[in-house]
């Protein structure tokens, strides 16, 4: 049964003022069009059906004692104990009812409560709101708050419940999305569904380049009408326990493909009656890719959604436009999303974020941030690691358990039940490099180091003068209203002139504390996304910050390679040869003069800016004869340089770093293209849209997979043209690779 959200409407026609209204915009519109044909009586459906409405409901007096015991059983705090309190008084006040429990539909597990709303909003024309609570999923909505969002509302409405019927808070054992439980009764606990999932994430992988036989268009009616799964011994007890009978789950579930819908699919589940495992169908071979149990995508569907993503084309406009094409509805938008989601976790990829060109260790990158790519993060969430946490993650097992939670999501009805969420904590969040690029399984995240503390405080000092102009860069295209209100935030006069408060903001800018809570205001969520490129467009390591940029995301990036690159291009070249490298003082990777192409003389300094002076690396184009035990594979170099991006190069202030500058290096001008990155970003920032409405978890998953599309493309791009060029026949797929995966030249 799809349940119906009640609608307030309004009818006094007794004494001087007359109110008849009803708060949905179509109905009012329909009334004014009614007084406009001259039918200033007519009504629509919903007032109209007041003359059968016979019931009167009552309100529940809320207790403010209530709220204390919420309070300390970690509901929500006393900020937001303090609005509800207010809210009640603003009520009284007003001689409204404040919270009334409305019986509607007969839902025992929809229940739907009528809260007070001083304010007049698009959602509230009457004053009120409809608040609903799903007793099965434990989810809220309310009309002025997205999914999973806070409110006031919500807040009043849990306090109601909790007061009236404490038990529907109780947890309970975790279900499956199965309907098998509640249809045969059979009772699945929470380690067994964490089995099930681990199972299906490690054996029913999906290959990484489907046959075209497999993902070719299908009629609806080729697809099967019923599913079971396929195995028939269990898989996890030592004696090959022969599975139980198929248990039918149920009868409506759904096959999207790109031909339509396909309902009243029949899909069964098997148990093993030891160990309780569940099995269910999970067969790519048919062409369809099972989420739920209840929706099922075909691959042609799947692999349709990841070329529009590769587009910029989000999910839900995807599915919109095969909606509006074929005239049927399509399953929940949501659902579908996190269907593709399971089935790219269930792919087979490599990810291995390496050039054909370059090889596994390139020996010239590029690097930046995009500072626009987010996801919603509060940094006063962020609790400090442990103590003996030296800044060292598994990348494998961090990677394996965000794929984990995109499986868990077919498991387990909610995000809240999932016990494979990941949440973003200093301790468990690894960047991405390919594993043939890094050192180890073992990478580098120091972003806790970026909390100020009295030891650390002189390197935060001068990371904050290299990123302040980027964020006063900001703060400039803010409007006038925006910055005032920055400055109340951060206690910071917000009288006279734009430029006024921002000088007072910059000067304010100067301690960490104050900088992290300009950068949220103005970017609201994460630090956004470190990134290291070739010269080809390649990307080889991607880090999604949760604090404001500094060098020593980049550090932690490159300290984490198996080879440090030749040639780094930096727009904050001075901050990652100077700061990066403060972490491991045993190491040091560039050059004595801090990574310059030359000694820092004034003689030097005046034949760069005159354009006189000119650094020779030949090993860049011919690897050097005599390699030094510690030097580049590719180069036979042991030297380090991190020079400046074209676009920066005017932005420094010392004199000093003239002596960075690419086109002081003959091997690299007219080849290293340094905008490739900026390039990368612009192209990207079309995804940005859906991207950054995304959860931590789903935004670094989809956002991986997205860049190794993006890889795998540009790779194959560059193969094609190499064969073009050498007139050559061969298919790219027979092409071998050298140690260092190099394409042949």
């Amino acid at each position: 049964m799809v349940f119906s959200v009640p609608v307030h409407v309004q009818r006094k026609t007794t004494g001087n003022i007359h109110h008849v209204k009803c708060e949905l915009e179509e109905c009012c519109q329909f009334h004014l069009f009614a007084q406009r044909s001259g039918l200033p009586f007519s009504q629509c459906e919903h007032l109209r059906s007041l003359d059968y409405c016979h019931d009167t409901a009552f309100e529940d007096i809320l207790n403010p004692i209530v709220l204390d015991e919420m309070v300390a059983l970690k509901f929500f705090g006393n900020e937001k104990k303090a609005v509800c309190l207010k809210r009640q008084k603003a009520a009284r006040a007003a001689c409204v009812p404040f919270s009334v429990l409305v019986e509607f539909g007969g839902s025992n597990k929809q229940i739907t409560l009528s809260i007070h709303e001083p304010t007049i909003h698009y959602y509230s024309r009457l004053g009120r709101v409809m608040v609903c609570y799903n007793s099965t999923d434990g989810n809220w909505h309310c009309p002025c708050a997205k999914a999973r969002t806070s409110c006031t509302h919500k807040n009043i409405g849990k306090w109601h419940l909790f007061q009236i019927n404490r038990d529907l808070f109780k947890t309970g054992p975790s279900k499956s999305a199965d309907a098998q439980t509640m249809q045969v009764g059979i009772h699945v606990p929470n380690i067994d569904l964490q089995r099930s999932v681990q199972y299906v994430f490690d054996e029913k992988k999906i290959p990484a380049f489907l046959p075209d036989a497999i993902s070719k268009p299908k009629s609806l009616l080729e697809y099967p009408t019923q599913l079971c799964p396929v195995e028939t011994t269990c898989t996890f007890c030592s004696e090959q326990t022969v599975l139980e009978m198929p248990l039918l789950v149920t009868k409506k579930a759904k096959i999207a493909t790109m031909a339509g819908v396909m309902h009243d699919v029949w899909v069964y589940t098997r148990r093993c009656p030891v160990c309780h495992v569940l099995y269910r169908y999970q067969e790519w071979q048919d062409g369809l890719h099972n989420f739920d149990n209840h929706l099922f995508l075909s691959l042609e569907l799947c692999l349709y959604l990841r070329q529009g993503l590769q587009n910029h084309i989000s999910t839900s406009r995807a599915i919109n436009t095969l909606e509006g094409l074929r005239g049927v509805q399509y399953p929940n938008r949501d659902s579908l999303l996190h269907g593709y989601l399971h089935f790219e976790a269930l792919t087979d990829n490599d990810y291995s974020y390496s050039c054909v060109n370059c090889g596994y260790h390139p020996p010239v990158v590029i690097m930046d941030l995009h500072k626009k790519g987010v996801f919603g993060l509060a940094v006063s969430d962020l609790k400090e690691p442990p103590g003996e946490f030296k800044g060292e993650v598994d990348i494998e097992q961090f990677w394996r358990s965000v794929c984990l939670e995109m499986v868990a999501r077919g498991f387990f009805p909610s995000r809240a039940q999932n016990p494979f969420s990941v949440e973003p904590t200093y301790e468990n969040w690894a960047p991405w490099i390919g594993k043939h690029t890094r050192k180890a399984q073992i990478v580098l995240n120091t972003e806790y180091e970026k909390v100020t503390t009295s030891k650390s405080a002189p390197e935060e000092a001068q990371i904050i003068n290299l990123s302040e102009d980027r964020l006063v860069d900001e703060l400039m295209k803010q409007k006038v209203g925006v910055v005032r209100k920055l400055c109340r935030a951060c206690n910071i006069d917000s009288r006279g002139s734009r430029m006024d408060m921002l000088s007072r903001l910059r000067a304010e800018m100067r301690t960490r504390q104050c900088y992290d809570k300009i950068f949220q205001k103005i970017w609201g969520a994460s630090g956004g996304w470190s990134v290291i490129l070739c010269p080809h467009g390649v990307v080889y390591s991607l880090k999604f910050n949760l604090r404001a940029e500094s060098p020593r995301d980049y550090a932690d990036l490159l300290f984490s390679w198996r080879h440090l690159p030749n040639v780094s291009v930096y727009d904050f070249a001075r901050g990652l040869a100077t700061h990066g490298n403060l972490r491991m003082p045993s190491s040091i990777p560039f050059q004595p003069h801090e990574g310059r192409l030359a000694k820092s003389t004034q003689e030097n300094i005046d034949s760069a800016k005159q354009g006189r002076l000119k650094i020779s690396l030949p090993w860049l184009t011919e690897k050097s004869e005599n390699p030094s035990p510690q030097s580049h594979p590719v180069t036979g170099s042991a030297d380090h340089y991190v020079l400046y991006d074209r676009l920066h190069e005017s932005n420094t202030k010392d004199p000093q770093d003239v002596l960075r500058r690419i086109n002081l290096v003959p091997e690299l001008q007219g080849w290293l293209n340094s905008q490739v990155v900026e390039q990368f970003f612009a192209n990207l920032r079309k995804s940005n849209y859906f991207l950054n409405n995304m959860a931590a978890s789903t935004h670094i998953f989809m956002m991986r997979n997205i860049v190794h599309y993006k890889n795998t493309t540009t790779n194959k791009k560059i193969l094609e043209l190499q064969l073009q060029r050498g007139h050559r026949s061969h298919d790219i797929a027979n092409i071998t690779f050298s140690d260092l995966g190099q394409s042949p030249q």
